[in-house]
């Protein structure tokens, strides 16, 4: 109860510190303390959480917040993922004392409150809220740069996440309606609606449908990604990571649930068709893009729809499949505070993102380039690191449900992007350079390297051994998973009596 609290009070008092603090250069120290202060939180709530069927709700009455093993996982790769951008921040600000960095402070704060809530919330509306907010804590940090193409960038990413929780928002009034027209009390706690058995049909489909674009947007699923690569590419590498392993991730996380309600609602073999649909669909799209790209943070954009069609392939695929979604979800969202990162001391000590201004990064920064080659290797699944058992299990579930088709079409994507990936990230980082040295600033240190190779040691470890507790929580999350209610199965009708 008290970690709970913790880990909803502390990133609001930080905003607070941050806010009220005056010198420039010691703000930024509020962030790696708030993150070390959350992930222990995190793992404090985690490992005394009580066990499926017999939990401690916070809110009795109205059952709204609770930790179960799903959230946990995303509250685990949220923090962890928090702490390393946090701890990169300060030395990364410092070298950009050029811009005021009070609003980015306070939001990196605010951003981790609200997901947080998000991963805690099991209401409809509460994570829709606390989604929603999390979208605008992002908008002034997109802007960081104070420039024309961060401008368009931020509008974009406004406008079009704007129009996606709308969506979502419309999606969650569509299921209160279809509780209403089933002659049920229209609670929107995932627990209550779940309890109401079978509920109208074509309002339970169309309210998927609004909440899987409302929340696909915010995850990046093509064709609703327009906003990622314009955000991706002009965002400071902190903020891109921020946005492609913790945003998309409680994105992830609500679309999860809302397919597990309408699983238990009778409609999910509906939703895994759209999901896996969706899936292929953002999985080869970010495969053509990839291919002759030329700008490294827009690789990385699309590098994000491949990963978020594979999170919604394995959705798709059932329960079997989510102890591979969730170890690739981990895996992706710490592979991404690498590349981001290494990414962003690049093109600092480049002054380009683009290829062929970028080449032989390896000579010019040789740990920052190491990561960066490394990050890539993990980010398309490449042994041992942790993407390759995640996608690994994933075809093996897609073998096992007889799916021959998506496995087929899933590899083949997964082939295209190594090729594309491979092709950006070698001419950037082996290729040769006659440009100067950089200025000692923009150059390798142990603050600007350690957070990104800390991360990677994380996917690389997870590849090599996967800890008993977080299995427990893999396999926890798939034995919950919502099973249809028996008001909600179809019974085939009795045969007549001769």
């Amino acid at each position: 109860m008290l970690a709970i609290v913790l880990l909803l009070l502390a990133p609001a008092l930080a905003a607070l510190v941050a806010g009220l603090m005056r010198s420039e250069r010691a703000r930024p120290l509020v962030l790696p303390a708030l993150g070390a202060v959350h992930l222990l939180a995190a793992v404090a709530t985690i490992v005394t959480r009580p066990i499926a069927g017999h939990q401690d709700h916070l809110l009795v009455a109205s059952l709204w917040l609770r930790l179960d093993a799903l959230g946990s996982v995303v509250l685990l790769a949220l923090s962890v993922l928090f702490l390393l951008v946090a701890c990169y921040a300060p030395g990364y600000l410092a070298a950009r004392s050029e811009r005021a960095n009070r609003v980015l402070v306070v939001c990196f704060c605010i951003f981790l409150g609200l997901a947080t809530l998000a991963t805690l919330s099991q209401h409809l509306g509460l994570m829709w809220a606390a989604i929603e907010g999390a979208t605008l804590a992002c908008t002034p940090m997109i802007y960081f740069n104070h420039n024309q193409r961060s401008l368009e960038a931020t509008w974009k990413y406004l406008m079009v996440g704007g129009v996606g929780i709308a969506l979502a928002l419309l999606g969650t009034f569509f299921m209160a309606y279809a509780a209403i027209a089933s002659g049920r009390p229209a609670e929107l706690t995932y627990e209550a609606l779940m309890a109401n058995g079978a509920l109208s049909e074509p309002w339970v489909r169309v309210a998927f449908v609004l909440l899987l674009v409302g929340y696909g947007t915010k995850m990046g699923l093509a064709p609703l990604h327009s906003w990622k690569p314009d955000a991706y590419g002009e965002t400071p590498g902190i903020v891109g990571a921020l946005l492609a392993g913790g945003m998309t991730s409680v994105a992830f996380l609500a679309l999860a649930r809302v397919v597990g309600l309408v699983e238990a609602l009778g409609q999910g073999a509906f939703a895994r068709q759209a999901l896996t649909v969706m899936g292929l669909l953002s999985m080869a799209w970010a495969a053509v893009f990839m291919v002759r790209q030329s700008d490294l943070k827009r690789l990385l954009a699309y590098s994000s729809v491949e990963h978020m069609g594979i999170l919604a392939i394995g959705l798709g695929l059932g329960p079997a499949a989510l102890p591979a979604v969730l170890l690739h979800l981990l895996g992706n969202t710490w592979a991404k505070s690498a590349l981001f990162i290494s990414a962003g001391n690049i093109h600092r000590a480049f002054a380009s993102k683009h290829i062929p201004a970028v080449s032989g990064a390896i000579l010019r920064l040789p740990v920052s380039g190491t990561i960066f080659l490394l990050g890539f290797l993990a980010a398309t699944g490449a042994p041992p690191f942790a993407l390759f058992l995640s996608e690994f299990g994933l075809l093996q579930a897609a073998a096992g449900a007889g799916a021959w088709w998506t496995g087929g079409i899933f590899l083949a994507c997964l082939v295209v992007v190594f090729l594309g990936f491979s092709a950006t990230v070698l001419a950037a980082v082996l290729g040769e350079t006659d440009a100067p040295e950089p200025e000692p600033q923009l150059g390798d240190s142990w603050r600007t390297t350690l957070p990104p190779a800390l991360g990677l040691g994380l996917v690389l470890a997870l590849g090599l051994w996967t800890p008993a507790p977080l299995r427990g929580l893999f396999d926890e999350a798939a034995a919950s998973w919502p099973v249809p209610h028996a008001a909600a199965v179809p019974h085939p009708a009795p045969e007549p009596v001769p």
